[in-house]
């Protein structure tokens, strides 16, 4: 095992668990909250899963890290964004949310691994 691998929070179940699995459990139970809280759960969700992915990628060089870390935090402007009535996504804003977090969390974390291996 080298030190890299040691050092990545993914590592864990535990970790992996607080920093990742848990935010989007509440992202995923919040759908049905009214928009304030939601918007809430959602920025603080996304907050602390980007801060995870930032100081993952500073412990242990985890290249996903790198890029899905500034695009959770940058994800927090259009749920605040849609959550506050300033930029309306229409009656299905949080669900084309919820895909493009999910889906540009996950074509992030795939293609950059794929091109550039797990660590750097």
């Amino acid at each position: 095992m080298t030190n890299s691998t040691q050092k990545d929070l993914l590592g864990s179940n535990r970790n992996a668990i607080i920093a990742w699995w848990l935010p989007i459990g509440l992202m995923v139970l919040a759908i049905w909250l009214p928009t304030g809280p939601k918007t809430a759960v959602w920025i603080v969700a996304l907050a602390w899963m980007g801060g995870a992915c930032i100081w993952n990628h500073r412990r242990c060089g985890r290249v996903h890290c790198r890029y899905t870390g500034p695009f959770l935090l940058l994800m927090i402007l259009p749920v605040l964004g849609h959550g506050t009535g300033l930029v309306p996504l229409g009656p299905e804003g949080w669900r084309w949310l919820g895909l493009v977090i999910g889906f540009g969390s996950g074509a992030a974390w795939c293609l950059s691994e794929k091109v550039m291996g797990r660590y750097r």
